[in-house]
């Protein structure tokens, strides 16, 4: 009798400075044949923050095409699952160095992947009006003291985040309240950060919708709307291309490095960018569902 109908897939730690750092992700080959349904119960299983299924695309001018899964559910978009699985691509051989055009729920998305890991152009933009900082504090356990005294918005490039600058002994007695996020709609999460001006650095803390609010080690698209924030609030400039950096996932123990630009005309961000480093940990094969 035939056994079981297995896949090939590999974990690598995306963001990572070394290895069991950044960000996990699973990454799944030849996932084309997958119903919704068993991609969920392969994610579930790896139970990671995210999984990427790579299949062929078909919109034809894309490379490939990504569905990216948490444990309990599918999202159009995001930053580690994309990065992770552009390189992973290139480094197993199945495509080549060099410009990737990924095909995802949000459309089709530019990665330039090099040994070390890859460089994701966001969506378009987005920014939203003025929220509601004192509130916004509660949510995460602070108090109105602890403000850096920056306007918070919701911003993105392909998922939104609302942005929530504190001063840099806040960040790390941040805790979520599930109720009073879900209460406030923020978008995919709140990223709570301290910004160094003369680093042109910021350490961040995300707290991620998608993980009921737990925290994430490392958010590539919530990278990218923080460069749109950055501008909006007049932290970087609002003309040309400036680059800053993220320190997120210390308290995790999983220390993450994402390295951004942001490029700004007429006072609003119309591009942005994250890089980060992917490191190989694991392969093998996995029973379809």
């Amino acid at each position: 009798m035939a056994g079981p109908e297995l896949l090939d897939y590999e974990i690598v730690d995306v963001f990572a400075p070394r290895a069991f750092a950044g960000n996990p992700l699973a990454v799944v080959f030849d996932a084309d044949a997958l119903s919704t349904t068993q991609c969920q119960a392969l994610a579930n299983e790896f139970h990671l923050s995210e999984t990427s299924f790579l299949c062929a695309p078909t919109d034809p001018g894309a490379d490939y095409r990504v569905r990216i899964f948490t444990p309990s559910a599918e999202l159009p978009f995001a930053g580690h699952p994309s990065v992770g699985a552009a390189h992973t691509l290139v480094r197993t051989g199945r495509l080549a160095a060099g410009t990737l055009r990924q095909e995802c729920g949000v459309g089709v998305v530019d990665l330039l992947v090099d040994d070390d890991g890859a460089t994701l152009t966001g969506a378009t933009p987005t920014l939203s009006e003025v929220r509601p900082s004192t509130a916004l504090a509660a949510a995460v356990g602070l108090t109105p003291d602890d403000l850096a005294g920056v306007p918070a918005h919701m911003a993105g490039c392909g998922l939104p985040f609302t942005y929530l600058a504190v001063r840099r002994e806040a960040v790390d007695r941040a805790v979520a309240d599930v109720s009073a996020l879900d209460a406030l709609g923020v978008g995919e999460g709140v990223s709570v950060l301290c910004w160094d001006a003369d680093a042109a650095t910021a350490y961040v803390r995300v707290f991620a919708g998608d993980l009921s609010w737990d925290e994430d080690p490392a958010t590539g698209s919530a990278a990218l709307g923080t460069g749109v924030w950055l501008v909006a609030t007049g932290l970087l400039p609002g003309e040309g291309t400036s680059s800053y950096v993220l320190r997120q996932g210390e308290r995790l123990g999983r220390p993450s490095d994402l390295t951004c630009t942001v490029t700004a005309s007429g006072g609003k961000a119309v591009s942005a960018t994250v890089r980060g480093t992917v490191v190989p940990i694991a392969s093998g094969r996995i029973r379809v569902p």
